[in-house]
Formats: C-alpha cells, structure tokens, sequence
C-alpha cells in the first residue's frame, strides 16, 4: 500500500469515527467501561496516595516515583507531585525516588485507604560510573510515550550558549526531529512543520511570540523555570490546538520553607530571582527579572551629533508566582510574565524617527483540589496577550501600526487513578480569542488620514478530550483517547467579495457574535508499547490533530510582524495524520537511553502567502483573501543515545528528514514539478553535546552542530520595469544555501560554595571555530562598462563569528 492509499484508507476510517464520536452513547459507553472495569474488585483493594515534595524548599517533584519494593507494580507523580496507588489489601515495602535525591523505603499496611506524603532530601549525586539510577530512566523503555523529552534546568544551564545567555529554546534546537529557524534564533520547527504548528505553554497560557532580539533569545528566564517537555509526536488527547509539538514549559512554584536567590552578570544582560514563605509552608512567592543593556553600553558613542543619537534597544522580561496552600487538598497558583523588547531610531539628520515595542503578556490562575485518593482536579484560568507596534514620525506626517492576538481560556483537567493499570484523564477547555491583524492610523500636518486597516478578528474554540494509560500486562501497554473539537468564526464581521479580476464586487457585513462559520472535528490518539526485555521495547502511535489558527509569515524566521488569523469559511482548519513507530534500548543498567523512531506526518490545509504579496495587502483586504490552501508531508528517522548518570554527560541527535509541499494552486504560488520543498526542509541534522565535571570545581563541556542549508527562493532573472529593476521567480524555494555547522565550548569555575552563598564563572566561546555560516542571500547590481549591461552577484551575509563570553552566577 503507498503512503498516498494509506493516508485515503486512514482519512475514511477516521471520518466514521468522527461521526461515531459526537453520538453521546459512545461518549457514555466509554466511561462505563472504564468504570467498570475499576471498580469490579473494589472491595478487596486499597489505596496508598499523598504528595511528593522537596524537603528543603515543599516543591513537588514532577515524576517522582512510588513503587512497591521488588516489583514492577507503582506510580508516578502528577505535575503537582500528587500520586496514587491502589493495592490488594496487605503489608508493603513502598520506595519512592526521584533522581539526585535520597530515596525513602517504608513499610506501609495497607488495610484502608491511607495518606502517605513524602519529603526528599537532596543527596550529592557521586561522579562514579557505578551512580544508581531511578526508575525515571526506565520510562524510555516502559512508558508509552514516544517523541518525548524532557530536559531538567540543571542540563540546559551547563550548555554553551551565544552571549552567555541560558536559553530554553536554543536547547531545544539540538534535539532529534527539531530544526533551529536560523543562525543564532531561539525559532524552531519539528518534523517539517513550521513555527506556528508548534503550542508553546507557560504554566498553561499560550506563548505567541517566544522571542526577544527579533529572535535572537526566548523570552523564557532559566531562573524561573522548574521544568521543560517536548512532546513531538504520540501527542497525548490532553494536548491539541496545533500539529506539530507541543513544548510545556513550567515555573517554579516557590520555596515554601526558606528565602533563596539566584541570578547572573553576562556581557549583555543581567538576570535576577528570589524566592521564598510569606507564611511558612502555608503562603510562597517567586519573582525573577532580566534585563539587556545594550542601550546603556552604546550611551558613549550616542551623544548629541553622533550618528547613533536616538537610537536605543533593549528588552526585559519579568516572571512572578504566588502559591497558597489552602488545606491539605487544596491550593492556589497564580503566576505572570510581561516581557517586552524597545527598539528607537533616529536618522542622523533627526528628521525621522521610528519606534518598534513589542511584548507578551500572560496571566495564569490555578486550582488544585484532590477529591479523593483517586481523583485529581486542577482547573486553570488564563489570559494571554501579544502586541506589535510601529510608529514612525517625521516634521510633517506620522503613522502607527499595530497587530496582535488576545486569548482568554478557562480550562479543567481530571486526573483518575482507579488502579496501577490505569490512570485516566479527562476534561474541557474553553477559548475565546481576539485577533488583530493590523490596524493603522496616519497624520498629516495635525490633520488625519483616514487610513484603511484590517478589522478585529473574533473565534472561539470548545474541547472536550478523555485518555487512558493502560498496562494491559506486563509486556503491552495502550495509551488511547480522543479530542472533540468545535470551532467558531464569529461577527463582528465584513467580508469582502471578490470578483474575478481580484477587485471588490460586494460586502457582507456580520453583526456581534453572528456565526460566519462553525467547524466540528474528532482527533483519534493511539500509543502502544510491546516490552520485548527488561531494557528494550517497541513502540508505536497513530494521532490527528487538528490547528484552528493560522500564522502567515513573510520572513524565513519568527518576526514581530506575523500575523496570527483563526480558521474562516476560506482558510478551514489545517490538519495531519501522524504514524509513529520506534526502538527504544537502556544500556549499562539504565544509564544510557537509546532510540530510533520513524515517523510520516500527512498535513492539510497549510498556507502560504501568494507570490508577490507584501505585508501592507492585508491592510486594505481581509487577510485571508491573499492566501494560498495546499498540503505537506514529511517523514524520516530520528536517532538519540543520551547518557544521563557519571562524570560525562550528554546527548547525540541524528536526523535525517524529507518535508513537502504540494497541491498548492500554481496560479498563485509558483513552483516547477508536483511539490516544492519548504523551508522547513532539512535533509540531515545532527547534534552533539557533552558535559564533563573534571572535579568539585571544573565543569566543561561543549558542543556540536551539523545541518543541511536552509531552502530559500532565488530570482532567475532580473527586468526592467520603467526605471525599477524588479526580480523574476519561477520557482519557490528553490535554492538550497551552504551546510550549517558550528562548534561551542565552555568551563564553569566554583569560585565559592558553602550552605548560604554559591558563586560561578562561565567562560564560554560560540563558533569556537569561527565558521561564517549563511544566514541570507542578496543581489548586488553591477555596472558592466563594456558591455553597457547589469549583472547580478549573490552574496552571502553571516552573522556571527567566534564570540567569547563570561557570565558571573550567583545564589544564596
């Protein structure tokens, strides 16, 4: 069968289930059986639950595990450090563990339910190569879940970065399956989709735009961050809204016991966070701050009559996070983030000036209440907001744009755990969103102008999901669910009828919450794991996922002006069916973590701006009106052996990856042959990294990169058009740049270390060997004399040499 006939064969399959799903019975048959199935032998069982937490500072540890001594039966914590256990009736040796902590072994008589909590203190982990792991080593092997990593804060601070500066997001970009978006820029993609498929969450809200420095850093300080997952394929029913990954990222949530900072002094900025009890285990708070200043190093050569006088730019960003604990079952967190970059020029003759700020702002407000030792509830408040603007002024004329997107989402999470084989979870969230793609305003001597602008968008989205993880044996483990989805495009609205010449016929206007149009969707998620031995398994998954909101770009990289635009009656929900299957081996009791995946991702419904389009069309149009609808596909072979324990850690990532776009309308988008390859295409990716702790004091490590050259579209030819020379494409994307590969080394020093004050110093050197990587391409026009002719050069533009770094990091 090809991929074509199974896709056909797939897409009909699915299209029953979908009309199966919304029938309330199946819903219903569905917990039934669950049920059923739970509390068939209730009488003869018990259940072991509580909290697992971080005795010095009450924070939960997120996968720590409980697990009855000398078997393979136990449970592992929730994000909030809650599990549950339930047991025939009996006396039991119970561990729990979490790595680089002491575990704790107690002899439990389980007879009725019982609360059980646990506080584990930190051990110092030994460099011996004889390091005992934890069972969170074995959920490479055991667990269902394929396509995801997660990365401890501890690993992404000791890594090599540009200017000093720990970033999340760069990180990310040296996994397996996930490409930077170029030079330096915290952008990514994963497995040919791009920047938009991709749902960045900040302790639950949506982040927009991850970036600072036109994408130079992610707006995420590494001082406030507990954890990071990414989730590349498998995706679990609980997440959805995009099609390509979902990479949660979580803050900490405060010391409830003792006062503790942290922070750091780099070349270019400064960052800060302290964190500590109002009232001891009982009220906590956390606040972080960073901060660039490049406007103040460029204050001496900025004066008045200099070049630079007026020109600034800078960013920061601020984090904070509230946690009270209302009673044993119940607490409440409410966590921020307001970051912004400012970005002022001032031509020399101070005649014009322009000024670009733009930001996220997002608010989150949890609540978790336990209301049994089975059932977990926490339900999330959130509110997130992204703005650009431009503002440009001279002596006479001035005109400002703005754009941007607004969510506000209320969303509740069940998690239940009837016994070890299966925890379920189940839910809903709701959306509403607030678009703005652009909105002008000019003026002209005081008078203004009445400028067009695009009209503030209104959707609104509905989920209802439910999952299962289920240990069918000891050999085979399924982790099934689906997603329900409903849509909505809403007034106010005017939609712009076109005629065939492409101008204006006639005007439908929509008033406040009309309905302009509505989508029902159903996304089918399968994980299953066949254990073959103690250290290695086989696993495979099959998922849908469905994106209801669109980014049209312009730009190769994540800039300030895309724009975000919900699913219409013209742009319908973009789609993919994603197969998954993949070996996965532990080496060395459990302290090397292997695995090969294959994957092939089917995508519907992607757009792509038509050819000649610039920014200011949509401005005088509804957006939508200037794209082009194809499809996609991509597939290839991931490879990633990680080394997590002992003096030497680290990671090899090995990709090797195909990415298309097809069925494109070649009236509007140019391309030779039946498909183009996107930018997102990488053929081969590899990464290296590695950490060596040389003793108590020196720690270095390093860093190498390897990747084929971003695709990009070249003119065939230049003409004449009147006194304007203006480039010829025939084809998209159709000119593949030099290799990309780099190396990056660093040396921590323990200036100082003891029980209330620690101090470091970080040497590090980005492109140790100064490769002049191709970030873009242009044409410079030259004047052939002789033969009265222009000829046009390609030239290469790299962006960064050999850069050395020192930061200063600090604690108390």
């Amino acid at each position: 069968m090809t991929a074509a006939e199974l896709h056909v064969h797939t897409k009909v399959v699915v299209n029953k289930f979908i009309r199966m799903s919304f029938k309330p019975t199946w819903i219903f048959l569905f917990f039934f059986l669950c049920a059923f199935q739970a509390f068939a032998q209730k009488n003869a069982k018990a259940t072991l639950s509580g909290y697992i937490r971080d005795a010095s500072s009450g924070e939960a540890l997120l996968g720590a595990t409980v697990i009855v001594k000398n078997t393979t039966t136990g449970a592992v914590a929730n994000n909030f450090g809650f599990y549950s256990l339930t047991l025939d009736k009996g006396t039991y040796i119970i561990e729990c563990k979490y790595i680089g902590f002491n575990s704790q072994i107690d002899t439990i008589n389980l007879q009725s339910d019982i609360t059980r909590n646990f506080e584990l203190g930190t051990t110092v982990i030994t460099t011996q190569e004889y390091t005992v792991t934890d069972d969170l080593t074995k959920q490479n092997t055991e667990s269902t879940r394929m396509s995801t990593i997660e990365l401890k804060m501890e690993e992404v601070r000791k890594m090599p970065v540009i200017f000093g500066e720990v970033d999340v997001l760069k990180t990310i970009q040296l996994l397996p399956g996930v490409a930077g978006a170029a030079e330096g820029t915290s952008g990514f993609y994963v497995r040919g989709g791009g920047p938009d498929q991709n749902l960045i969450l900040l302790d639950n809200a949506t982040v927009y735009n991850a970036s600072h420095l036109f994408g130079f850093f992610s707006v995420f300080n590494s001082d406030a961050i507990r954890n990071v997952e990414l989730v590349k394929g498998g995706m679990p029913a609980r997440y959805g809204g995009r099609l390509s990954s979902v990479l949660d990222i979580s803050m900490k949530e405060g010391n409830m016991r003792e006062w503790h900072g942290q922070g750091g002094i780099g070349l270019i900025a400064s960052r800060m966070a302290v964190e500590g009890p109002i009232v001891k285990d009982k009220l906590s708070v956390l606040a972080s701050a960073r901060r660039t200043y490049i406007d103040l190093l460029l204050l001496p050569f900025s004066g008045e009559g200099s070049d630079l006088e007026g020109n600034s730019y800078f960013f920061y960003d601020l984090n904070a996070k509230v946690q009270w604990k209302i009673g044993e079952k119940d607490r409440l967190y409410l966590s921020g983030y307001y970051g912004e970059d400012v970005f002022a020029f001032q031509s020399p003759s101070g005649d014009l000036g322009i000024d670009i700020p733009w930001g996220n702002g997002i608010a989150s407000l949890r609540w978790n209440h336990q209301f049994s030792s089975k059932l977990f509830l926490n339900t999330t408040a959130t509110f997130s907001d992204y703005s650009f603007r431009t503002a440009a002024e001279d002596e006479d004329f001035s005109f400002e744009l703005r754009s941007g997107i607004r969510d506000y989402s209320l969303k509740t999470d069940f998690s239940w755990i009837p016994n070890p084989n299966h925890t379920l979870r189940f839910g809903t969230e709701m959306i509403f969103h607030e678009f703005t793609p652009s909105t002008a305003q000019a003026t002209l001597e005081d008078n203004a102008i009445g400028v067009p602008s695009a009209q503030t968008l209104y959707a609104h989205d509905w989920m209802l999901y439910a999952e299962d993880d289920w240990d069918i044996s000891t050999r085979w483990k399924l982790n099934y669910g689906f997603r329900l989805s409903y849509f909505q495009h809403t007034g106010p609205f005017d939609r712009f009828v076109k005629g065939p010449d492409g101008l204006n016929t006639d005007t439908i206007s929509y008033g406040t919450f009309d309905n302009i149009q509505d989508y029902y969707r159903a996304e089918p998620r399968l994980a299953l794991r066949f254990r073959i031995n103690e250290n290695s398994s086989l696993k495979g998954a099959f998922t849908v996922n469905y994106q209801n909101l669109h980014l049209a770009n312009l730009a190769t990289v994540s800039l300030p002006t895309d724009i975000w635009l919900p699913s219409t009656e013209i742009i319908p929900p973009q789609e993919s069916m994603q197969w998954n299957v993949g070996y996965f081996r532990n080496f060395l009791n459990d302290k090397i973590e292997t695995s090969v995946e294959l994957y092939y991702k089917h995508m519907n419904n992607l757009i792509e701006y038509r050819d000649n389009s610039s920014f200011g069309d949509i401005v005088n149009d509804n957006p939508d009106n200037i794209l082009s609808i194809g499809k996609g596909r991509s597939w290839g072979m991931e490879l990633f052996i990680k080394k997590s324990v002992g003096r030497l850690t680290g990671w090899i990532g090995y990709t090797l990856a195909w990415t298309q776009r097809f069925d494109f309308p070649k009236d509007e988008v140019s391309y030779d042959g039946d498909f183009f390859y996107p930018r997102y295409d990488r053929r081969h990716d590899v990464s290296i990294t590695a950490t060596y702790e040389i003793s108590d004091k020196w720690t270095v490590s390093g860093i190498f990169v390897f990747s084929s050259g971003n695709v990009l579209a070249v003119p065939s030819e230049f003409y004449f058009l009147g006194n304007d020379i203006v480039p010829f494409f025939t084809d998209r994307d159709n000119y593949r740049m030099m290799p990309y590969h780099r190396m990056d080394l660093s040396a921590t020093y323990q200036v100082h270390k003891n029980d209330k004050w620690e101090s470091s110093l970080n040497i590090s050197i980005y492109n140790v060997y100064s490769r002049l990587n191709p970030f873009f391409i242009f044409f410079d026009a030259q004047d052939n004399e002789e033969t009265e002719t222009l000829q046009f050069q390609g030239k290469q533009v790299s962006l960064f040499p050999i850069i050395p770094a020192v930061t200063w990091n600090f604690s108390f």
